[in-house]
């Protein structure tokens, strides 16, 4: 096959892709003796969906990755779907020899001969070498239920307060938690969600994890994140959504009402996204990544050796506003790792339909503006910007909210939805607008005042002379301050180039 040389058009600069192929769904994010593992969705065999695999990468930073073989193959029980890993300390499984090691939980799914029926159930496999090599459980299935179709994706975590292993499980329109002592005999304790939040697609890849609220330990709120496959009646196509409450260790409560939609990404292109498990104490991070895709045209983008990259990884927290507790999110410090050359300006009177350029090509930048907003209607920043095209991120003063506008971004003609404008509501902080935002060569994540309301979107411009500006329009605002970061690659070591001779 064609070595990768991570130069390709589209091809991030500072995100997680693979070397070549089809690529979905993050899987069994672990930490474990100072690297992070990322597990993913992977067909060897093209750059569109296909049997899955799990590929696997690792990284000492969350920023710089290796590639390693790939972990888990088709087998007689099916494709390996999602799932999730973890390090069994106490060797609860049996499988260590009284040591510590890791364990995958994940989906098989598989049809049956000479029919359209399919099975979804849960097998283990365990690595006694750091994730290089795994061996999957002679007692696969650990956990069936025949009469659901889609039961699959599951989450395991250590419940520490209950002294048990918990699963939490996607079952079609509801959640499903099972518990377990051993990771291989399992429990049903319980089920939420059937008649709460969006039921626009099938729910897949939740996770559960408890987060302190407003950075308090004293109080701690539990986060339920629910990811949603596409529906063609839905404009938005595949997104996540999360709720906030409480968990006895059996079952999730949700202290909003049922109709009460949050969602964790207002783009079109973070989904599947899960949390990495047993990050040390010493850390105490809750990080997440998403596959930086969307169901409705993620086998149509315009790539041609490789398929698909990750989000950015980002830490969550919980903060309070007057609509009640809510998921907030920053990009990992360690990005600034990548910050090279600077431009720094404040205090710039912004006039309307005067843009202000600089001379940097939005490529693989980091910006971090702040708005006074003035009496402007809109004002924001123009990637990519040239006689042809553009990337608008802005916020609208009239509707009070954040918006993404790609429908002249490049090349859009995949798919008809791809070409679009959204928005979600934000409000203004002290007559300010605060963004940070990563630039990579197919892609734009904003993260705006202080990470309350985010929008990751795939972009692909087919200029390559565009400039970074800056606007107002229907009135005047000002720049308090711009800070514009070039990125450094994170492909220039020789591990990963090398990696691919063994592709």
């Amino acid at each position: 096959m064609t070595i990768a040389t991570y130069t390709e058009k589209y091809r991030p600069q500072f995100h997680f892709t693979p070397a070549a192929h089809w690529m979905n769904d993050p899987n069994g994010m672990v930490y474990f003796e100072g690297e992070y593992h990322l597990f993913y969705q992977y067909y060897p065999g093209g750059t569109t969906w296909g049997p899955m695999h799990w590929g696997h990468a690792v990284s000492r930073d969350l920023i710089h990755w290796e590639h390693l073989p790939v972990a888990l193959e088709p087998d007689e029980n099916g494709f390996i779907f999602s799932g999730s890993a973890v390090v069994d300390w106490n060797d609860r499984s049996g499988f260590f020899s009284g040591g510590a090691g890791l364990v995958a939980i994940f989906t098989h799914h598989k049809t049956y001969p000479d029919s359209e029926k399919t099975k979804q159930c849960q097998s283990i496999a365990y690595s006694k070498d750091k994730g290089r090599t795994w061996i999957k459980y002679e007692g696969n299935p650990v956990l069936t239920e025949e009469q659901i179709v889609d039961f699959r994706d599951p989450k395991v975590f250590w419940h520490e307060k209950s002294k048990q292993w918990v699963m939490v499980l996607a079952a079609g329109d509801h959640i499903r938690f099972y518990s377990s002592f051993n990771l291989k005999e399992w429990v049903f304790t319980g089920e939420f969600g059937a008649a709460e939040g969006s039921h626009d697609g099938v729910w897949e890849c939740p996770d559960l994890f408890e987060l302190p609220v407003n950075g308090q330990t004293e109080q701690k709120k539990w986060v339920l994140i629910v990811s949603i496959g596409d529906n063609s009646a839905c404009p938005e196509g595949s997104r996540t959504q999360y709720f906030v409450g409480d968990f006895n260790g059996r079952t999730f409560t949700n202290e909003n009402t049922a109709d009460t939609v949050l969602w964790v990404d207002h783009g079109r292109d973070n989904y599947a996204g899960v949390s990495w498990s047993d990050i040390p104490n010493s850390d105490g991070r809750r990080l997440l990544m998403g596959w930086m895709s969307n169901w409705k045209y993620a086998n149509m983008t315009p790539t041609e050796t490789w398929r698909s990259a990750m989000t950015i990884p980002r830490v969550l927290s919980l903060h309070t506003d007057e609509a009640g507790i809510r998921l907030k999110q920053q990009p990992v410090q360690e990005l600034q790792s990548l910050r090279q050359a600077k431009l720094f300006q404040e205090e710039i009177p912004l006039a309307s339909e005067q843009p202000i350029s600089t001379n940097m090509t939005a490529y693989q930048l980091e910006i971090k503006v702040e708005f006074e907003i003035g009496d402007a209607e809109q004002l924001g920043l123009k990637l990519n910007a040239s006689a042809e095209e553009a990337t608008l991120v802005g916020y609208d003063t009239r509707t009070q909210s954040l918006f993404i506008d790609r429908t002249k971004s490049g090349k859009s003609d995949f798919h008809p939805q791809f070409a679009c404008k959204h928005e979600a509501s934000l409000q203004p902080e002290n007559g300010r607008i605060q963004m940070q935002l990563f630039v990579d060569w197919s892609s734009v994540e904003v993260f705006a005042n202080d990470g309350k309301v985010v929008m990751s979107d795939l972009i692909f411009p087919v200029s390559s002379n565009g400039f970074l500006e800056v606007f107002a329009a229907g009135g005047a605002a000002r720049i308090v301050s711009l800070e514009v970061y070039e990125l450094s690659s994170i492909h220039a070591s020789s591990e990963m180039l090398a990696a691919n001779e063994s592709l």
